[in-house]
């Protein structure tokens, strides 16, 4: 990488910026770096520069007690003005530099070797350095040594930008969500309230007019009534599908997924037409247990909903390898195409059916699931036969 030239100087302190790393504290990954730069060196100190307006900090060192010093006639900046990938010195050869750094790094130091820390536009962020009290010349491998050491110190600094950047842009997205579920919960209240109206007062007329009406007007009644109660089911979808990622801040616990499950067809096993069968004796070791929730009662509800045979049947299976706990919903209800499986859990995509009491479906409770999952460190997929049912199996990562 080809260094700038002095007038690119503030170019240079912007790119520094970027980094955030002036005056900041050292850690571990490069108290290790130095750590190794002086071992590989066999030299009593090493140094990593940061290279300031007016000052260089020492990001981290070993073998010195200075956390700052003057930029002016420092070795980083002796360093920077070389415009070299390697640059060495001895107090034979200049007596008159090591004299004038002496108060600067607190001894009487003899020899000086540093490797520029250039990032991806060529620019010189700081530098690695090494100093001993003796006079000598570094071998190659201990110059390849500094080489790879500076190149992994120039990543740790990338890392640490890009990471920041993450967290900043995690930040803002967090707050984001935040305003669209509230902008959804205050649109969908305001939906609902007029709904509810237009629910009741359409029961009403319907109830107060009966035979009054033509064969046409009570159809148009009964479409307004199922719209209705239509958009509500789509209402309180969205409200469900963003208020899931509080679910995912729940506390990871053990669950018995036998009384998880039973708890579950208890609410729809008694109809007569209902049979659910699941495992006995499981225990699931720390799982979000409100999410895992959520997501088999959504699965078992659209089981029971798209099926329309006379009796209708729900298995679920569970087996676990190293890395995942395994599930699937089988149910022998409608099914649909193979075309669609891919599609299904997109949100508000639907398959243009309805379900056995005539509704039609939103398309947000599978695309909730879905999300419950991904956070969950699982997948979903689903395989389906039109007619004979449809066998959903998802994971979640065992932690």
């Amino acid at each position: 990488m080809e260094h700038k030239t002095a007038f690119d100087e503030k170019l240079r302190l912007n790119f520094l910026l970027d980094y955030h790393i002036t005056k900041s504290a050292s850690n571990d990954d490069f108290d290790q770096l130095t750590q190794l730069a002086a071992t590989i060196c066999r030299t009593p100190a090493a140094f990593i520069s940061i290279i300031d307006k007016n000052l260089v900090w020492l990001k981290s060192k070993t073998g010195l007690t200075v956390n700052e010093v003057s930029r002016k006639q420092s070795f980083a900046q002796l360093t920077l003005e070389s415009e070299k990938n390697i640059f060495c010195l001895s107090s034979k050869d200049h007596p008159e530099i090591f004299e004038n750094v002496e108060n600067l790094y607190g001894n009487s130091f003899k020899f000086y070797c540093g490797i520029p820390l250039i990032n991806d536009h060529g620019y010189t962020i700081g530098v690695l350095s090494v100093l001993d009290i003796k006079e000598r010349q570094l071998k190659k491998y201990q110059v390849d040594g500094l080489k790879a050491l500076s190149n992994q110190c120039m990543k740790l600094f990338e890392f640490s930008k890009q990471n920041r950047k993450y967290r900043e842009m995690q930040t803002k997205l967090s707050q984001k969500y935040q305003e669209l579920e509230k902008f959804a919960s205050v649109v969908s209240h305001d939906i609902k309230s007029p709904l509810a109206n237009i629910i009741s007062l359409t029961e009403l007329i319907k109830a107060e007019n009966q035979g009054k009406f033509d064969e046409d007007t009570n159809q148009y009644i009964d479409y307004l009534n199922e719209s209705s109660y239509s958009l509500r089911n789509y209402v309180d979808g969205i409200l469900s599908f963003y208020r899931s990622e509080h679910i995912l801040e729940k506390d990871y616990e053990n669950v018995d997924l036998h009384n998880l499950l039973s708890g579950i067809a208890h609410l729809y096993d008694v109809k007569n037409d209902v049979v659910i069968v699941y495992p006995e004796t499981v225990m699931l070791k720390h799982v979000n247990k409100a999410a895992l929730t959520q997501v088999f009662l959504n699965l078992v509800s659209n089981a029971l909903k798209y099926n329309s045979k006379d009796l209708r049947k729900i298995t679920i299976t569970f087996k676990q390898t190293e890395s995942h706990y395994h599930f699937a919903v089988i149910d022998n209800g409608d099914g649909f195409s193979e075309e669609n499986s891919s599609k299904i859990f997109e949100l508000f995509t639907t398959l243009d059916t309805n379900d056995r009491y005539g509704n039609p479906g939103s398309g947000i409770g599978l695309a909730t699931v879905k999300k419950l999952i991904d956070s969950m460190g699982g997948t979903i997929k689903v395989s389906s036969i039109p007619g004979e049912g449809s066998n959903f199996q998802f994971t979640i990562k065992r932690v």
